[in-house]
C-alpha cells in the first residue's frame, strides 16, 4: 500500500475515533453540563489537538487539520452524530468511551510517528511526536474542560502505551519492516497494551507521595 495513502487512512480513522471519544467524554462530564456548542468544540479539540500540534512543532505550514478539508468534516461527522444519537448506546457509553480510547490512541501514535518519518526526523523525534499526538489531544480537551490533563496525574498507563506503540512502529520502520506490516503490528500493541491496563488496573504512581 502506498505510504501516503496509509497515513490518511489512520489519521482518518484517528480523527473519527478521537472525534467520538470526545463528545461521548463531554456527554458524561455530569460536573459540568455541555451544550451542544461545548459536546462538539470538545470533541474537535480531542481529535484534532494532537495533530496540530505536532505540525506546528514539525514547522510545516498550515497544520493538516486546517488545510485538508476532509479532517475537519471527519471530526465534525463525528461529533454530530455522537452527540444527536449518544442516547442509543444507554448503558454501553462507559464501554464504548474506554474501546474508542484505546483505538484513538493507537491510531493516533502511528499517524503521529508515521508523519515524523516522512519529515525526515530521525527515530527519538519521531517516537516523541507520536506520543504528542496520541495524547494531545486529550491534554486539550481537560484543560478546555477546566480539568489538568490526565495525562501528567496519576492514573492508568496512558503516555506509555503511546510510547510503547509509537517505538513499535518506528523502531520497525528503521529496521526496514514494510509499513504495511509495522502499522498493523503497532496499532495492535497500543489497543491491547491499552485494554489490558483497563482490565488489570496497572497505574502510574506520583513522585512524590
Amino acid at each position: 500500500m502506498d505510504a501516503a495513502l496509509l497515513f490518511k487512512i489512520l489519521e482518518y480513522l484517528a480523527i473519527l475515533a478521537g472525534s467520538v471519544d470526545g463528545a461521548l467524554e463531554s456527554i458524561r462530564n455530569k460536573r459540568t453540563q455541555f451544550d451542544i456548542t461545548g459536546v462538539v468544540g470538545l470533541a474537535l479539540a480531542t481529535a484534532l489537538g494532537g495533530g496540530m500540534t505536532r505540525d506546528v512543532l514539525l514547522g510545516r505550514g498550515v497544520p493538516l487539520a486546517l488545510s485538508n478539508p476532509f479532517y475537519l468534516g471527519v471530526a465534525l461527522c463525528g461529533a454530530l452524530l455522537t452527540a444527536l444519537f449518544h442516547k442509543r448506546l444507554g448503558k454501553n457509553v462507559s464501554k464504548a468511551i474506554l474501546l474508542l480510547d484505546a483505538a484513538a490512541l493507537a491510531l493516533f501514535s502511528v499517524a503521529g510517528s508515521t508523519r515524523a518519518l516522512d519529515s525526515n526526523l530521525s527515530v527519538l523525534p519521531a517516537i516523541l511526536l507520536g506520543v504528542v499526538t496520541a495524547t494531545g489531544g486529550g491534554a486539550w480537551r481537560d484543560v478546555l474542560s477546566g480539568c489538568p490533563p490526565r495525562v501528567f496525574v496519576r492514573g492508568q498507563l496512558y503516555v506509555i502505551v503511546a510510547l510503547a506503540a509509537c517505538s513499535v512502529f518506528v523502531l520497525g520502520s528503521a529496521a526496514g519492516m514494510d509499513r504495511a506490516v509495522a502499522s498493523p503490528l503497532a496499532i495492535a500493541t497500543g489497543f491491547i497494551f491499552r485494554i489490558l491496563t483497563l482490565k488489570f488496573n496497572w497505574q502510574t504512581r506520583p513522585v512524590v507521595e
